[in-house]
């Protein structure tokens, strides 16, 4: 009985564990966000619910093609909490990304999201890398109407494969799934990553290092 017992709690715990390590479940109908409130909580404290309008819940523009004039050739256009207030508490959000010939979402990770991406306009080449100590880099070519996921948490990108723009809308399980852009970040980072650092990290000699980081 007593290991029942033991047994039970560990269960009990280990879905605590896992129903913590998400957004909580929201326990109302709607929490529009409010971001003129200067009280600051785990999301966006709620706007008084008898001033809610159907606006609240609406967001315009995802039919709108990016502008990928730039160094990569991709553009994300995000509806988060942000965007679309009524996502507030609900625990999703979605994306559209426009890719020129050959462009590049580059590699990032969402570190409180997984993402699902479904093409709707020409043809990606997708993929992920798992973690440590196998890192499998799992990839795939899409074309129109296809779908893939990517999980939470792994370093991830898409790239433009056909001769023509391509277009795809993404979801993702937070309002605010966040993105770190990895040569950004290592690259990047304000402050600086000391060179020494990287270029153990990376085995290359610290001005090649050097060259990366003046390019961020």
């Amino acid at each position: 009985m007593w290991n029942k017992l033991i047994l039970l709690s560990v269960v009990a715990l280990t879905f605590n564990y896992i129903a913590l390590a998400y957004e909580p479940s929201p326990l109302q109908d709607f929490c529009i966000a409010d971001p003129n409130s200067s009280v600051k909580v785990n999301g966006v404290t709620c706007k008084n619910p008898m001033q809610v309008q159907a606006e609240d819940f609406f967001f315009s523009g995802l039919h709108l093609r990016g502008n990928t004039s730039n160094q990569l050739g991709s553009k994300v256009t995000p509806v988060f909490a942000t965007q679309l207030p009524g996502l507030n508490t609900l625990g999703i959000s979605m994306v559209r990304i426009d890719y020129a010939p050959w462009g590049l979402n580059p590699p990032h990770t969402h570190p409180r999201a997984t993402e699902i991406l479904t093409v709707l306009e020409g043809t990606l080449q997708v993929g992920f890398v798992t973690s440590n100590p196998d890192n499998r880099f799992i990839t795939k070519v899409l074309q129109k109407g296809d779908v893939f996921v990517f999980p939470v948490g792994l370093v991830h990108f898409q790239r433009n494969v056909g001769n023509g723009n391509a277009v795809v809308i993404a979801a993702l399980s937070s309002q605010n799934p966040g993105a770190i852009t990895i040569a950004n970040a290592v690259f990047g980072a304000n402050l600086s990553i000391p060179g020494d650092i990287l270029a153990r990290a990376f085995q290359v000699d610290k001005s090649v290092v050097d060259q990366l980081q003046a390019k961020f």
